[in-house]
Order: C-alpha cells, then structure tokens, then sequence
C-alpha cells in the first residue's frame, strides 16, 4: 500500500471526508475571486505536511511564488520552517524550490537531504511509507509537555442527542441559523442499527466541534496569518480583521467545522459586547477580533470561547464553554473542557474516573492480555477513546469516549430535529430568537432560489 492510500483512502479524493465533500468545497472555492485549483492543491499537501510525508520547508517554498502572485503577500507560518533551513542547510534551498512535484526531482530524495527541516518538526519517523500508523498523541503530548493546551474529553456514551450544546453555542456566539459551530450527528454502519422509535433505543453519536489542532492545516494555508494557533493556550482562532476570505482553510480543514459568513450577520455588531469580540491575545499584537459571530464576507468556526478562557466574562467562568455548561444544565455532563496538559483538569479527571470504572467493571477485556490487550480499543484503561483522524497526524485535542465511527459509517435522522430548538440571544438593546437548522445551504437557498 502507497503512502497515498493510507493517507487518502477514497481514490477519487484526497479528503478525509470523500469525494462529494471535496466536490463541495472546489464548488465554493470556484464561487470566490482566487484560484480554486491552488486551494485544492494547498490544502492536499497541507495534509501531508501534517502526516510527515512533506516538511514544512518544502511545504513553503513549494508555493510562495504562487502565494504571492495569487494574494500579494504570503504570511503563512510555515515561512519560519524555511527561513531556518536557509540558515542551516544554505543551498539545498534552491533544491527545494526546484522540486516542482512532477517527478523532475525526487521528493523523497530532497526530504533525505533536508533531514535538520523533519527533525525540527518532529515528524521525520511519521512517514506512512508501510502499514505502519504514526503515534500522534504521543507526539502531540511531547510538543506540548508545557503550558496550557485547552480541549475537551467528550463522553459519547452519555450522548442522547439533545442538540443543548448546539443551542448553547448558538445563543452565546448570536450564530446565524445554521451556522453550526458545535454539531452533533447520529450515524450507523454495518455493525449498528438506528432505532426506528427516536425516543426508544440508543444513537450512534457523534459530538463535533473544532479539535483546535496541534497541527493544524487550515493554519497551513492562510496567506494572511487570519487562522492562526494562539502560543499561550493552543487555540487555533481566526482574526476576523484579517481575514479575506479566501476559504482555503475550509478546504483544508480534515473535519468540515468552518463556515463562510455569505451575509451581514442577523445580530449586528452593536448587539454584542465588545468584550465578547475583541481578546487580547498578547500585549505585542494587542486585541483582535477573535470571538463570537463573524462579520460578512470572512471565516468561522468553534473558538472554544476565548473570552471564557482570557477571563473577560469573569474569573468563574475561566476553563468553561458554553457547549459544556449547556449539557451540564440538562444533567448530561457529555463534554469536559480543559487543560489537557494539567492532569488535574476537569477532563483528566473525568477521563481518569471513567478508566477506573471500566476497569472495576471489567467491560469488554475478560481473558484479554499481552498483544491481545494492546490491540483491544478497550486497552487504555478498559476504556474505549479515540481522538477524530488521529491518524493523518494533525494532532486533535478533542478525546472521545465510545465508540468511533468506521470508514463506512453514514448519517442517519438523529434522536432531535434542529428545527425543533429554538435559540435566544440577548442582545445590548434587543433579543433575537431564532430556529436552529441543520444546514446553513438551505437557509441561503430560501433566501435566494425560495424568494424568500
């Protein structure tokens, strides 16, 4: 097997979502004023930068000229991978921007050479040249040995399909209907079966925010530093000043959770407290726009609510989200936001207590030991925990409890209707309420095809 097909297993697309997905997305990108085959082309490599199988000082110069010609500036992140093998390596630089990816230079030949480029990233050995998986959490986890890296653990096996967390989301962030950051979704696959009575029987759930990346892609493309990883805590934020909308980090993004603010936002600006749109990241770069609803024409996504997070909204409310504190007052507790990094925090603690129950209960791992245990999705713990595509390397900070969906899972009707929630924002000097929607295309096309 091919370092292709393990990383892309759907032959006729590159992305982890298949084929229709990418068909999508090149839709959208064709909508814009810039070059959709450059995005596409981006955002594959992006994903190989992530799987180990391109460094990032490749990644770069492979499309600077292209970058600049296309936007006129080319501020991405991965210009220091580059700088530094400039410094260490000097003329392998212009190997490098020789290698035009069809064959005149062998890749794997220039990446022996640049060897100082992969071990400053720390992912030289995670090349999918064999049947082989790369150990990402370990990675991540030793990247991130220090400081504070915000996620969450998501117990699956709680789940029952409430929406809350959605409606939560919405109602903190004033998100227009459809606008999802948060998004939950039962599925079945061969194995499993979707109860014919919604309220009789268990879902398959899957719980979706943004796995705010150790290594994130969609970082890996924006050509204004707009997407962007704060150093302090490991959010991956957009800069909403920043941003033009180009929408290649949509295509990038493995996990389908950015949205494009196609109108002026139903809650305009003056509805929102300033305190809620403006953080100050750091006392170099100031405050930026970085929370709550997007204006028109840029990109959104789940921020996991930096302003809980930097303090603006109270000390109390510090290593809190609005998914999770909506789900706790439902009496669930399905999402658990904190420092991964502090064994102490709200996750690892649940994580811990959950592996402790599994072990006195004993599900699943009877008479299992030595190579049996370790290849059981039980063996951590006796608990079953998966982080979403761990496998092509982008490093998520989001732990799931339960079960994991297959390469043939499909979507199915879910336990709650979106449109049967409703959300409420109060705003500064009135309150929006509005239905919840599964699907932001359909809204626009009633605004648009309907007449509406």
């Amino acid at each position: 097997m091919s370092a292709d097909d393990e990383l892309f297993p759907d032959e006729g697309s590159f992305h982890p979502l298949g084929e229709e997905w990418e068909s999508e997305l090149e839709g959208m990108l064709d909508e814009t004023e810039y070059d959709t085959q450059l995005g596409i082309d981006m955002a594959r490599d992006a994903m190989r930068v992530t799987a180990g199988e391109l460094s990032e000082a490749e990644f770069h110069a492979k499309y600077h000229e292209d970058v600049l010609d296309e936007f006129g500036v080319d501020d991405r992140p991965t210009a220091a991978a580059l700088e530094e093998l400039e410094e260490d390596e000097g003329g392998l630089v212009d190997a490098l921007k020789n290698f035009d990816g069809d064959g005149e230079m062998d890749r794997r030949e220039v990446m022996k050479k640049m060897g100082v480029a992969g071990a400053a990233l720390g992912l030289g050995g995670w090349a999918a040249t064999d049947d082989s998986q790369p150990d990402v959490g370990a990675a991540a986890e030793s990247e991130e040995d220090e400081g504070t890296q915000w996620g969450m653990a998501i117990d699956l096996e709680r789940c029952d399909g409430c929406l809350s967390c959605v409606q939560g989301c919405a109602e903190e962030n004033g998100l227009d209907p459809g606008v999802n950051w948060m998004y939950v979704m039962a599925w079945e696959d061969e194995n499993t079966e979707t109860p014919e009575d919604p309220s009789v029987g268990e879902y398959n759930l899957l719980v979706r925010p943004c796995q705010h990346c150790t290594d994130a892609p969609c970082e890996k493309v924006c050509p204004t530093t707009a997407r962007h990883t704060r150093n302090k805590d490991g959010l991956v934020l957009t800069d909403y000043d920043v941003c033009i909308g180009c929408r290649y980090c949509m295509v990038a993004c493995p996990y389908g959770v950015n949205y494009f603010a196609w109108d002026d936002p139903d809650i305009p600006e003056e509805d929102i407290p300033d305190d809620h749109i403006y953080v100050e990241e750091s006392e170099e770069s100031g405050e930026r726009r970085l929370d709550s609803r997007a204006p028109r024409g840029v990109m959104s996504k789940c921020t996991m609510c930096p302003s809980r997070q930097d303090g603006q909204m109270g000390d109390d409310m510090v290593a809190t989200t609005a998914c999770e504190e909506a789900c706790a007052d439902m009496g669930m507790n399905v999402i658990h936001f904190g420092d991964l990094n502090d064994p102490e925090s709200k996750p690892n603690r649940y994580l811990d207590a959950r592996r402790e129950q599994a072990r006195e209960d004993g599900n699943d791992v009877d008479g299992l030991d030595g190579e049996d245990y370790a290849e059981s999705s039980t063996a951590e713990g006796n608990l079953s925990t998966f982080r979403l595509l761990e496998h092509i390397g982008t490093g998520p900070n989001v732990i799931y409890i339960g079960d994991e969906p297959g390469a043939e899972a499909e979507q199915v009707d879910g336990p709650t209707a979106y449109e049967d929630l409703t959300a409420e924002y109060e705003g500064e000097n009135k309150t929006y309420e509005w239905d919840l929607v599964d699907n932001r295309k359909e809204v626009l096309d009633e605004g648009t095809v309907g007449g509406a």
